[in-house]
């Protein structure tokens, strides 16, 4: 039995990285036949980078975990946490479409925020209906609440607030990689093998995402994959019972939101580049973190010249401090 779990997991795994792989380069053709490009805000010429690239992460989410939902069904003959992958995977496609449609309606400038908060709400409707979690949390119990209100304000302020600290080179998939293979570790010593699993496709899949995103990006996720992150570390939260830690995690994310409402969410958190593409801040006032890291970096730095890699790294090791947080008092 345990031989053929391992084969099942390698094999979905393999599937996770090759569709990821595949789709990745031909949408970024795609994208670049279609003029689905947007500038690279960071880097003085601002050249022109296939845009929408998430839609490939959520092809091979989606298709590995089928991959493995068929083989959970007719090797090993079994249906337990069916309704929970289900759901999960309904969850993520609701916030892909969303994301996807935010960047089509206006490609680039996208949706006014509030529209876009208003619009994640649907997002929540499959945990909703199959009452996902635990009606107690933090040590209080929600009731009813839970599901119809606590579920929905989660999912929706965790899909926003992923969708708010992006813009650099292999920002996003470098934070969801981090992030996910936190809350896998967890749901896996949890006895959560199921959702360890799922978390084991994602971080494949986003790692194969970054082969192309990293710097110098040669694709942009788009609101499509930002979206669907903050709505898989809601699922995560929500079934894998870890609202505490998921919280922990996601402070990056809450302290951008607090900046960006400074400016009335009007505020871009790109940084401004010389033709060096060292990077200066693009406001007077500092209205995202990566305001703040230029301005910590330029500071520390011998040369006092900031780059989209070190702003990158800088805010990638702030989540892996996080994530030791949370790990260390575990082991």
């Amino acid at each position: 039995m345990i031989q053929i779990d391992f084969v099942i997991v390698l094999l979905s795994t393999v599937v996770s990285y090759l569709v990821t792989f595949i789709a990745t380069k031909y949408w970024i053709r795609l994208a670049y036949r279609n003029k689905l490009v947007g500038k690279d805000m960071n880097k003085y010429k601002k050249p022109l980078i296939a845009e929408g690239g998430g839609i490939a992460v959520i092809a091979g989410i989606s298709i590995s975990i089928l991959v493995y939902i068929f083989f959970k069904s007719f090797v090993l003959q079994t249906t337990t946490h069916l309704i929970e992958t289900f759901a999960l995977l309904l969850t993520m496609l609701f916030a892909a479409l969303i994301g996807f449609t935010d960047n089509i309606l206006g490609w680039k400038k996208g949706l006014r925020q509030l529209p876009k908060a208003l619009l994640t709400i649907p997002i929540a409707i499959p945990l909703i209906v199959i009452n996902a979690g635990t009606s107690q949390m933090m040590g209080i119990e929600f009731g009813l609440l839970y599901p119809l209100l606590v579920v929905p304000i989660a999912v929706m302020g965790a899909t926003n607030g992923v969708n708010l600290l992006a813009g650099f080179n292999g920002l996003e998939a470098g934070l969801g990689i981090i992030i996910f293979s936190v809350l896998g570790i967890i749901a896996f010593m949890q006895g959560e093998s199921w959702l360890a699993l799922i978390a084991l496709l994602i971080v494949v899949s986003l790692l194969t995402f970054l082969l192309f995103n990293k710097y110098p990006a040669k694709v942009f996720p788009g609101d499509t994959l930002t979206y669907c992150l903050g709505a898989l570390i809601a699922c995560f939260a929500i079934l894998g019972n870890m609202e505490k830690i998921a919280i922990i995690l996601f402070i990056p994310f809450i302290i951008e939101g607090f900046l960006k409402l400074r400016s009335r969410f009007h505020a871009e958190s790109f940084g401004k580049p010389n033709k060096d593409n060292s990077l200066e801040p693009l406001y007077a006032k500092i209205y995202s973190l990566t305001h703040l890291t230029i301005v910590i970096l330029k500071k520390i730095k011998p040369s006092h010249k900031v780059y989209e890699k070190d702003v990158t790294n800088f805010l990638l090791v702030l989540e892996i401090i996080l994530a030791l947080i949370v790990l260390i008092p575990i082991f």
